[in-house]
């Protein structure tokens, strides 16, 4: 929704303001399509150059539809996953690793994952976490070895996240550039008409500069903030991820479940972080597996 309204926001803007000067929109109604289709046609043909990977240019039409969604991670989601993260380290410490084995090795019919149906539904998490509470059940002891191994893991997610916002800030940066061109041969095609009247030629230069008008807004006022939203999203993916370490590692450590809780909720941002007294409250209720 909020995406809507900033769509909306800029557009009555520049048209609002174009009009409170007087600009006659006829030019803009004959010239936008035009400039707009060469500026389209020349972006989506230089992405799909730069990205010839077709697993990159499918995922950035999903990520298209995920900017009008709601949040994924959010404060709920992090109580959820703190209270799952104290039930296995319970589990754990009073009935040993292994009670943990049947959960981990299928997921999707354990009585424990089902309880928290939102991080279920998230895979890529949900293999994170089985995979080195798995590293734990066969008897890994060392934290410093699991966490250089994790940190690995999500330097890799993190790249493979922000592959699409990179691609479109790319994008956004030569949109400017885009727009000139487009400008260019709108006057390459008005200095054919000089002979014409001084309204018409002036007409004529007018439609041809809104190519760069079109390149600047594109680039600054929607690609742009759409690259920064999706750096955004992947960033959020990445602290999900951290979070789960940092349970998991102070688990490792010999931690109470509730402590090693609480190392995990230290390492969220301050937007999203329940308090301390949330998460208790709300572990404190959890029943036995």
């Amino acid at each position: 929704m909020l995406v809507i309204f900033g769509v909306a926001l800029i557009t009555m803007s520049v048209i609002g303001v174009y009009a409170l000067l007087g600009g006659q929109f006829a030019i803009l109604i004959h010239s936008v399509p035009l400039e707009g289709a060469v500026i389209l046609g020349m972006g989506i043909g230089s992405y799909i150059i730069a990205n010839r990977n077709s697993n990159i240019l499918m995922r950035s039409v999903r990520s298209m539809v995920k900017l009008f969604a709601k949040r994924k991670y959010n404060k709920e989601s992090y109580i959820e996953l703190l209270s799952l993260l104290y039930t296995a380290f319970k589990l754990a410490k009073t009935k040993g690793m292994l009670a943990l084995e049947q959960h981990i090795e299928n997921p999707g019919e354990s009585t424990l994952f089902q309880r928290f149906p939102r991080f279920t539904a998230d895979s890529a998490s949900l293999i994170f976490m089985c995979d080195y509470l798995r590293l734990l059940t066969l008897g890994t002891d060392n934290p410093h070895e699991v966490e250089n191994l994790m940190d690995e893991e999500i330097e890799t997610e993190m790249t493979d996240s922000l592959q699409v916002p990179n691609a479109i800030q790319t994008l956004a940066d030569g949109l400017p550039a885009l727009g000139i061109v487009a400008a260019v041969l709108g006057i390459i095609r008005t200095m054919g008409y000089l002979d014409q009247p001084a309204s018409v030629f002036g007409e004529m230069i007018g439609g041809a500069l809104v190519g760069t008008l079109l390149g600047v807004l594109l680039s600054y006022g929607f690609v742009g903030p759409i690259a920064s939203a999706l750096r955004s999203d992947a960033e959020a993916e990445i602290k999900y991820l951290q979070c789960i370490k940092a349970g998991i590692l102070a688990h490792m450590q010999g931690y109470a479940p509730a402590v090693s809780v609480e190392f995990a909720r230290k390492a969220l941002s301050a937007d999203v972080r329940p308090t301390f007294y949330e998460v208790e409250q709300t572990v404190t209720s959890l029943p036995p597996v």
